[in-house]
């Protein structure tokens, strides 16, 4: 077969396949729902069940046949595309006037949920060193592995916990916007704190990481002082004109480059991606959200599935060993006793009763997307290898799996007296009474979860 050829049936094998992964994911997230999940929990078992945890084990190899080894930079592509889109709705998503008005009780359990589970984790890693010190040969070093599993367990996935709480009617409680502003303030503080562990990782030595760290500063300020003005005036420009034809392209654009640059830098592209969305203008609301917001949503929507078959492919659930799955109950209990005790106490400690405050653990130990993200960055650099992989994303689907049926049970009300009243004018029914956390209902985005 002429190279030409070649290149078109690589091209045509990666459609099909990407086919495949969006009926698989639609049909997995309509299930989720069915049960009482965020479509997210569906799309990341469709990837785990499409690669070689159940696929790759029936007859004919159909994993490699549907995912050649040739085809997965393309498949590769299309993920990080849908990745970028995210991370920028993620970042533009962020309410800042809400985080702004945060009290102690906010300040409180984002804190604690950030810290516990940080701590645990590191703990944690250096029981499992000795088993995952080396990932293709290459020795990795302790401090980076213990402050990358330390950093993957303190995460709350924002975006997901805003879909949980609006799919259960507690986004407007106080319960709902404890979690979620703490979750926001948390989220923000990990992409931070990630960004520092990757300049760890990959810079070649102490002053690899001082130039890391320099340049990163003058990107921020660069963000900050020059593209955010420069945004707000093209805004405020299209918003004069009343029409925002290119705003998507153009806006996709920017975060394209600002991943580039990112990258460049020495920290994941990612960032760039989320750094772009974090100063983009949030005025005039209504236009950005018609003309930016949904396209790249919808757009991210298409690709963003195939981000679970390339996760799913490295997720080999029946290659794990009985010394395996005793590292992920390990895992495990650090994750949920790290999130419970540092988002619970402290909101214990601030007037909630147990059972309110064991809700809010629960709702801070949601993770999702977020942290198959987190992971995927930390396979690609050679601090995780693939088994210790499948564990820790097999940690993100249970903690996330056990949140939506947990509500119930400890905010035993019925879904219809959940639901705030349909009248705009009538107030709002909260399953608890306690102090409002951030000075106001906190009103979670419509996310896809």
């Amino acid at each position: 077969m002429t190279q030409p050829h070649q290149a078109e049936a690589l091209q045509a094998t990666a459609i099909a396949g990407i086919a495949g992964i969006l009926i698989a994911g639609t049909v997995l997230a309509h299930l989720a729902r069915r049960v009482r999940q965020p479509a997210v929990i569906g799309e990341i078992t469709a990837g785990i069940l499409l690669g070689p945890s159940l696929l790759g084990l029936l007859p004919g190899d159909l994993t490699q046949r549907l995912f050649p080894d040739n085809a997965r930079p393309l498949l590769s592509m299309v993920a990080q595309l849908g990745l970028l889109l995210f991370m920028f709705t993620v970042g533009w998503e962020l309410d800042w006037s809400t985080m702004r008005r945060g009290k102690r009780s906010v300040a409180g359990v984002t804190a604690g949920s950030i810290l516990v589970p940080l701590l645990l984790g590191m703990a944690v890693a250096a029981v499992l060193y000795q088993n995952h010190s080396r990932v293709d040969g290459e020795e990795v070093p302790f401090f980076s592995f213990a402050l990358y599993l330390g950093v993957s367990m303190s995460i709350t996935a924002f975006p997901v916990l805003a879909r949980i709480l609006k799919d259960n009617g507690l986004s407007r409680t106080s319960i709902g916007a404890l979690a979620l502003t703490s979750a926001a303030f948390g989220d923000a503080l990990a992409w931070c704190l990630l960004a520092g562990v990757v300049a760890i990782v990959t810079a070649s030595g102490p002053s690899g990481f001082t130039d890391t760290l320099w340049m990163s500063a003058g990107y921020g300020a660069v963000m900050i002082v020059v593209v955010r003005p420069l945004l707000a005036r093209a805004v405020a420009r299209v918003s004069r004109r009343g029409t925002g034809v290119y705003l998507a392209t153009l806006v996709t654009a920017g975060l394209l480059l600002s991943a580039y640059t990112t990258s460049k830098i020495g920290i994941h592209p990612i960032f760039g991606a989320f750094a772009f969305g974090l100063v983009m203008p949030r005025k005039p609301q209504a236009l950005l959200e018609e003309k930016m917001l949904r396209p790249l949503q919808h757009a991210g929507e298409l690709m963003l599935p195939v981000y679970f078959i390339v996760t799913g492919l490295s997720v080999d659930v029946a290659a794990m060993s009985v010394t395996a799955w005793g590292e992920l109950a390990l895992i495990l209990s650090a994750a949920i006793i790290g999130k419970m005790l540092g988002a619970g106490v402290p909101a214990k400690s601030f007037g909630l009763s147990w059972r309110e405050s064991t809700g809010v653990g629960v709702l801070m130990n949601t993770r999702g997307l977020t942290e198959l993200i987190i992971l995927g960055v930390g396979l690609s650099l050679g601090v995780l290898d693939d088994t210790l992989f499948t564990e820790m994303v097999l940690m993100a689907l249970i903690t996330t799996a056990m949140t939506g049926p947990l509500l119930p049970y400890l905010f035993p009300r019925t879904r219809k007296d959940l639901v705030p009243p349909r009248n705009p004018a009538a107030p709002a029914t909260s399953v608890v009474r306690v102090p409002e956390p951030a000075g106001g209902q906190a009103q979670a985005p419509d996310l896809a979860g």
